[in-house]
């Protein structure tokens, strides 16, 4: 069964997540950018008819918005990750830091069509990201950070300088682009009103943007137009209930405000290339053998193959 959870500014920086029991299909609204570590077990995520597996030792990063997870236990074991939550004026803070204290010359040389259009980045951590993630574990159990706010302080610009002096990859291209507390505010607004059938005009209105201003500046952090953005997120979320839950198709259609059930199965169909209900059963069929997964090793490959064939 689908659950959803959103983030909040209230949360503590720095959390530790354990899950003893695997609970399905999650779906994450953020408010702030994270970057995650597995410290036990195998995460999720979803995108499309795909989705990448996270084990022990992998780093990812979500953008604020809809994420869809599952965190699943292994060998007995609960499933443990730790999550750094952040804001662009947290994040430009630290980096004046490194750069006025230490002299840091932060730049980034990495762009590819992959984690420019995705909202999530995987990777496998290397030596120093394990070693900090172990600490700060450690740190965590023996409640050290929990209501020290200097501790997470420190700890957080000792990730993000890890990650800015490592070399160039999606991850820390993600967190350069993050510095824009203007960008993050655009986000959250679009990310808030997905399921609420608002004008393209009003939402140009809550950024302070003409319509004109507001189109050009979609495509450039979306990757597309807005119609046809909030099209697929909404198709996407019924996807992962028709998947996830025992709701009937005109009840998902309407859960992702969609005007009518036949409008929403012909833009299914349009999409997917079969209807809500053909999914729903193809699915079922297909339950004993779960989707393929792609590992954060390939998911880092097949970024860089994207990379070599958009130079060609």
């Amino acid at each position: 069964m689908e659950k959803s959870s959103t983030t909040s500014t209230t949360q503590p920086t720095i959390v530790k997540y354990v899950e003893t029991s695997r609970n399905g299909i999650q779906s994450q609204t953020l408010s702030r950018y994270a970057i995650g570590y597995v410290l036990r077990g195998s995460k999720y995520i979803y995108d499309g008819d795909q989705r990448v597996r996270l084990t022990r030792g992998d780093l990812f990063y979500l953008g604020i918005g809809h994420h869809y997870t599952e965190d699943v236990p292994e060998n007995g074991q609960p499933f443990e990750q730790i999550l750094v939550y952040y804001t662009p004026a947290e994040l430009q803070r630290i980096m004046m830091h490194l750069s006025i204290t230490y002299g840091m010359d932060i730049a980034n040389g990495h762009s590819c069509p992959r984690c420019a259009s995705h909202p999530y980045v995987v990777m496998s951590g290397w030596t120093a990201i394990r070693n900090f993630f172990a600490n700060t574990n450690a740190c965590l159990r023996d409640e050290g950070m929990h209501h020290d706010g200097t501790a997470g302080s420190i700890k957080m610009t000792e990730l993000i300088y890890l990650i800015v002096s490592h070399e160039d990859n999606c991850l820390k291209s993600k967190i350069l682009n993050n510095v824009d507390a203007a960008k993050e505010n655009f986000e959250q607004v679009v990310h808030e009103h997905i399921f609420r059938n608002i004008p393209i005009e009003e939402l140009a209105r809550m950024t302070n943007r003409s319509l004109t201003s507001f189109k050009k500046e979609f495509r450039r952090i979306f990757s597309m137009p807005p119609h046809k953005w909030f099209i697929r997120q909404r198709l996407m979320q019924s996807r992962l209930l028709l998947i996830s839950t025992s709701l009937s198709i005109s009840e998902i259609g309407a859960e992702c405000s969609f005007p009518n059930t036949s409008h929403f199965i012909k833009l299914f169909k349009k999409e997917y290339a079969m209807t809500p209900a053909a999914y729903r059963s193809r699915h079922e069929e297909h339950a004993a053998a779960p989707l393929e997964a792609a590992t954060a090793e390939t998911a880092v490959a097949e970024t860089a193959e994207t990379a070599e064939e958009e130079e060609l």
